[in-house]
């Protein structure tokens, strides 16, 4: 079982995300097929989640006293994918089935698949909503958990991610965290063309939202913006994280091409070289 804000290793954390972003560029070159620039900007965070901030228990993942983790940009499931398999949740070798016929670990989460995952997230601007459900179950159950969820700057254009977020504060959801992975890119381009977000600071703020301004690859940062939101009563909590599309691969990082297209082996190689380095 993995408790919450066990004491902490800096070291280990940024080991851990460096080995899932090389997990999520050999799982996408070998299905060849899929979105390593998202996976990559959101390792980071999500690392610190699934091994610092979430209690959960890899023998028992419908442990029902569990934080519940909604990847509502499911595209970037490898990440999340690689992380579990580094938790013991599955085998490490069933990480190249990512996307093959009949593999639990298909292009986006399917929670009939797999017990680890919390919701199928294939359609974007659903997992807010989904997450505010299970928030408020929690409150009726008197359950102590933490429902986090991780949306993309992209996603959240979407009308259905606003209405969410009006709700939640009106609900005083405080048991809720939601992480933006603002990478700046989507498929379509980069977001500030196809769709701007700012200033999303002071858009949620006037929602009534607790906001967090932090920057999504620094492991101090993260830690200490999830212990603020562990603090925080009366009202849910927004992290804004910026981060890097592509984060660690010199030819993906900030390139809006990596959305949704794998590697070459030889890219790959490269990639994993230089992540190895």
């Amino acid at each position: 079982m993995t408790t919450a804000n066990a004491a902490v290793d800096l070291q280990k954390l940024q080991e851990i995300a460096r080995k899932v972003r090389i997990h999520a560029i050999k799982m996408v070159t070998e299905a060849g097929n899929g979105h390593p620039g998202g996976s990559l900007s959101a390792a980071d965070v999500m690392t610190v989640l699934m091994f610092h901030v979430m209690k959960h228990d890899p023998e028992t993942p419908k442990w029902p006293d569990r934080d519940r983790f909604v990847l509502s940009k499911g595209h970037c499931c490898p990440a999340w994918y690689a992380l579990q398999a580094e938790a013991g949740y599955f085998p490490e070798e069933d990480l190249m089935t990512l996307r093959k016929l009949g593999s639990p670990l298909q292009g986006h989460p399917v929670n009939t698949m797999m017990d680890s995952m919390e919701a199928c997230t294939g359609s974007l601007g659903q997992g807010l909503s989904v997450s505010i459900g299970m928030a408020l179950a929690g409150r009726l159950d008197k359950k102590d958990y933490t429902v986090y969820c991780m949306i993309g700057d992209g996603e959240i254009q979407e009308g259905q991610v606003w209405e969410a977020l009006l709700s939640a504060p009106k609900f005083e959801i405080d048991n809720l965290v939601v992480i933006l992975d603002n990478n700046k890119g989507q498929i379509d381009g980069p977001v500030a063309e196809v769709m701007p977000l700012d200033p999303i600071i002071d858009k949620l703020a006037a929602f009534n939202w607790h906001v967090i301004d932090i920057d999504g690859h620094d492991m101090e940062a993260i830690l200490a913006a999830f212990d603020e939101a562990a603090g925080v009563s009366g009202k849910p909590v927004f992290i804004r994280a910026e981060t890097v599309k592509g984060k660690g691969v010199s030819f993906m990082e900030g390139v809006i091409d990596w959305h949704g297209k794998a590697p070459s082996q030889q890219q790959a190689e490269q990639a994993i070289a230089e992540l190895s380095a």
